[in-house]
């Protein structure tokens, strides 16, 4: 039996479909329209979103790689009470667009869901972008805003103890990244929750049984990683800070949360990423949901698909 769409997501699509046709997809190489069209359908998806307008927002800087300055939002849930909390846990969120696209601000509302739902704080880092700042930009600004939440943790009522990354496509491959270079550079993190990341730069060949699902497709991920990496795309010189996949040790990484659709082209990237963890001795949840392409969740937000992900999700942010 070949593969099809998971039939609680053919009537979301439908429905777009039916809409109109969606724009001609971005040339190889076409960063500018990609991220034209990505941001565009952020936008929308994001507006379809409740606002979790209860939800504290505050807007903080730190410094980055070569001394650059970059804006941080950390969101906190209402107070339960006027007793002082104890410390809690953290996340560090960093969002996705294939390297080239997105915002903080153009994830506001999911993250603010996240931390509305899980009661858990979170820390958005609003990393500079490639082409204009290509590697080791965006991973360094990742992790400079780790840093920073770690050396602000009391003031913030946070238990460094219990800080976590999170992302998801580009943002979970960054957040696998910076968990690799906390483990090099001595912080500890309590996990990594990576939701179908962005893992390896040689995954530019189209899958042809694959293909008829994907919205981000190789072409896509070409541009994204050609954009981070410069012509080093796909060469043995590409470092694992950049590339998670190709990391040769992942001893001593935290505790994994990935989860991934069955009809994503970062499938096996990811798949073969849990793997190696726990063969690392890196304990390792692992979710392959079946008939979903890449962003299912952004698709049909009511699907129970989406519903039963969503609570998987929440369930590790909560057992932080």
């Amino acid at each position: 039996m070949s593969f099809a769409l998971h039939p609680e997501l053919v009537p979301a699509i439908a429905q777009r479909m039916a809409a109109g046709p969606p724009p001609p997809p971005a040339d190889r190489g076409d960063w500018r329209r990609l991220r034209a069209d990505g941001e565009a359908g952020l936008a929308a998806a994001e507006a379809g979103l409740p606002e979790s307008a209860d939800i504290g927002r505050r807007e903080f800087t730190t410094t980055s790689h070569e001394g650059a300055r970059v804006s941080l939002r950390w969101y906190t849930p209402p107070r339960s009470g006027e007793t002082p909390e104890q410390p809690g846990p953290a996340v560090v969120h960093l969002h996705g667009g294939g390297m080239i696209l997105g915002s903080v601000q153009l994830f506001d509302r999911t993250v603010a869901g996240y931390v509305a739902e899980s009661r858990v704080p979170m820390l958005a880092v609003d990393y500079r972008r490639a082409p204009e700042h290509p590697h080791p930009a965006p991973v360094e600004d990742c992790w400079a805003g780790l840093a920073w939440l770690a050396e602000h943790a009391a003031e913030l009522g946070v238990d460094p103890a219990r800080i976590a990354v999170m992302g998801d496509s580009a943002g979970g491959g960054l957040a696998a990244g910076t968990a690799l270079l906390a483990r090099d550079r001595g912080v500890a993190l309590a996990r990594q929750i990576l939701v179908y990341p962005m893992l390896d730069d040689r995954n530019t060949r189209p899958d042809p049984v694959l293909a008829p699902f994907t919205g981000w497709n190789w072409d896509y991920n070409y541009t994204g990683w050609h954009a981070l990496l410069g012509d080093a795309v796909g060469t043995p010189d590409v470092p694992c800070a950049a590339a998670p996949a190709r990391a040769d040790d992942l001893t001593g990484l935290p505790t994994a949360y990935i989860e991934v659709g069955e009809l994503d082209i970062f499938r096996d990237e990811s798949l073969d990423y849990a793997r190696r963890l726990t063969a690392a001795g890196v304990s390792t949840e692992l979710h392959l949901h079946p008939g979903c392409p890449h962003g299912f969740d952004r698709l049909a937000p009511a699907a129970d698909i989406v519903r039963r992900s969503r609570a998987d999700r929440l369930r590790v942010l909560r057992g932080l």
